[in-house]
């Protein structure tokens, strides 16, 4: 079984940002990359979701959230030549929602 200070370990030394926000739309975990990231917004350990975005991107994430209340398990968000991103459902054993989090991955080569 990992304990929390494993988890973290492991997920700090993945080299892309992971942030997992709760059912409230709180963000309750980032890994290294991520605060690395997103540091010109602060310590948004905590805080909404929604204060970090834009009226447009809260908009996305309310609706993708709904269709993960519906079963869906991930959406993807940004597909550019920099990267693609997207966002993942959490869930217990019991396929109850937990949260959700951002993952990104290279871009498609073309």
């Amino acid at each position: 079984m990992l304990n929390e200070k494993l988890l973290m370990n492991l997920l700090d030394s993945w080299d892309k940002p992971v942030v997992f926000v709760d059912t409230n739309h709180v963000i309750r975990y980032m890994n290294l990359p991520a605060k690395k990231h997103y540091a010109k917004w602060g310590d948004v350990l905590g805080k909404s979701i929604f204060e970090c975005h834009n009226e447009k991107s809260c908009h996305t994430i309310k609706d993708i959230c709904n269709r993960f209340n519906e079963g869906e398990m991930e959406v993807m968000i940004t597909d550019s030549a920099k990267h693609r991103v997207y966002m993942r459902a959490v869930r217990d054993e019991n396929n109850e929602l937990l949260g959700y989090y951002e993952r990104y991955e290279a871009p498609v080569k073309k």
